[in-house]
This record gives structure tokens, sequence and C-alpha cells, in this order.
């Protein structure tokens, strides 16, 4: 039976190292933020290549405007014409204010110049407004805050039993830890926080709070069945107890996800890749979060509740 419980501080550590590599990234790197939070122009062409260079399509863009842009690959099926595969490259240019009409004309007649676009076809301009940006970012920081009540909430009135309210505290610190990590791997890997990165947050909670319940039934269950055994031993056990369940429904999630990856890096499709490597890694992330995070803090809390009963004994 593994000591989780017992060597919980270096689990403590390997999440905190993790979590500065993700804030150090931050300020070497910084933040990336997509047009829909940032706000800017959107410019979607077909192109005849179905590899299409994403990194010289930013590069042609910074030459010809001079700014930034995310350059995305992406495929369509043209109904049109026997479900024939349409290839698109999609700039996400953000900045303050969109872009000008000349500047659009710019960046077309760069791309059209350094790439296999075919001269008829249609070029698909949308704008999205600094301030609707903003106000994408704080709606999904809302629901984001919303849904962490809400746990603390279920969890407060289902364990009851087992101190509910610091149980539900508890499992929310987990769950901050995971959406640390999937914000680490983001700006790790430069990948643009985007409405996707919401929604990532939101998938990744909703799944290591389920997981996190097991086992909090379990402690439930043994609390009933062992009175007389320390807290520690007994939230090791349950742990213990849930961990090959855990471990393999987390498995059985990282392989879903990890086919949607290679399938989408195959294929070049950016918008699929972005969003499947940092569930990948928010998989993990709620696996070990509620094995090694969520049950031995709930421990660290009812411990140290003991010792100032105890104290206050002696006082008294």
């Amino acid at each position: 039976m593994l000591d989780i419980i017992g060597k919980r501080n270096y689990f403590f550590a390997l999440s905190i190292i993790l979590i500065l590599a993700g804030v150090v990234a931050a300020f070497v790197n910084g933040v990336k933020l997509d047009i829909q939070f940032q706000g800017g122009t959107i410019i979607q062409m077909q192109v005849n290549d179905s590899n299409v260079d994403t990194q010289k399509a930013q590069d042609v863009v910074k030459k010809a405007i001079g700014k930034e842009t995310n350059a995305q690959h992406s495929q369509t099926i043209d109904a049109e014409n026997a479900g024939k595969k349409i290839d698109l490259l999609v700039l996400n240019i953000g900045s303050e204010d969109t872009l000008t009409g000349d500047e659009v004309n710019k960046v077309v007649e760069a791309i059209r110049s350094e790439f296999n676009v075919k001269p008829d076809s249609e070029v698909s301009v949308k704008s999205v407004a600094p301030f609707i940006g903003k106000e994408i970012m704080e709606n999904g920081l809302k629901a984001v805050i919303w849904a962490s009540i809400l746990i603390i909430l279920y969890i407060w009135w289902r364990f009851s039993t087992i101190s509910g309210l610091s149980a539900g505290v508890m499992a929310l610190v987990a769950l901050f830890h995971d959406a640390a990590m999937v914000t680490a791997a983001y700006i790790i890997f430069q990948i643009p926080l985007n409405e996707l990165y919401i929604a990532t947050i939101l998938t990744i909670l909703g799944y290591s709070i389920n997981d996190t319940i097991v086992i909090y039934d379990r402690i439930r269950e043994n609390t009933k069945l062992m009175k007389k055994v320390p807290i520690g031993e007994l939230v090791n056990k349950s742990i213990n107890q849930s961990l090959t369940r855990s471990i393999n429904t987390s498995v059985a999630i990282f392989i879903s996800i990890a086919t949607v990856y290679v399938f989408s890096a195959k294929n070049n499709i950016g918008t699929m890749k972005d969003f499947a490597l940092p569930m990948m890694i928010g998989t993990i992330s709620g696996c070990y979060s509620t094995i090694f995070i969520a049950g031995p803090l709930w421990v660290m809390w009812k411990e140290h509740q003991a010792k100032k009963k105890i104290a206050a004994k002696h006082a008294a």
C-alpha cells in the first residue's frame, strides 16, 4: 500500500515546481491571447496545399503589416463537390484595433504571392472588437467561479458527515491546481488563450471533481467501519482502495484524447491540436490532484483542527 499521506510533502513540492515553471514561462514568453479575448481580425482563405506552412504564413503577415498573427490550417467539406475536403488557411490577427481595409488587402496579396491560393477563392474577413473579447473573457471566468461555488456547496451537502465544508474547500484547492496546470501548458507551449481554454478548464474541473467525489465516498464509508483508525491512515487506505479505478479511468480518457491529438497533428488541424494537448495534460493533472492533493490536504486540515482542540483543552 502506498504511503500517500506520509509522503504528501513530496507530492506538494512537485506540484509547486510545475506551477512555478508555468509562472516563469509567463514572464519569459508572455501570455498569448487569441483574437476571441484580445480582439482583432480573422482572415480565412482557401489554399491548394494540405501541408501549408503556418509558421511561414505568420512571418509573411508580420512582414506585410508588422503585426503578430496565429496562423492555423483547417479543413472543411465541400457539400457541392461530392464531399471533397477543402483546405483553409486561417489567420487570427490579434490587435487593439481591427485591421483596416488596406491592411486586409496587404495581407491577402502577401499570402497569395507566397502560397498556392486559388485566384478565384473567396476571402472571409471577420472582426472582433476589443471590448467584445474582454466581455467573452470575463464571462468565461464567471462561469469558472460559479462552477467552483456550486462544487463547494454540493460537496458540503453530500459529505456533511465528514466535515463537508472543509472537504469541499480542499477539493476546490485541487481544482485550482488543475486549472493552474492547464494554464501552464498553454503558456509553456505558447498556445493562445481563447474560448477553448475556458472549455478545457471546465471539462477538466468536471472530470477531476468526479474522481475526487469517488474517493470522498470511500472515506465516508470507511469512517463508519474504522472509527478508531487515525484520520491519516483512514484516508490513505481509502485512496489506495480507489487508486486502480482512478488510474484506469484516467488512462482511458488520456488514450482517447491522445488519439484526437495524433489525428489533428497528422492532418495539421491546429484548432483540434491546441485543444487536445492541454486536455491531455489536464487529464494527468486531474488524476494526480485527486490522489495526491485533495485527500492529503484534507488530512492536514483535520489534523490541524484536532491539535487546536487539544490545545484548547489544555488551556482550559
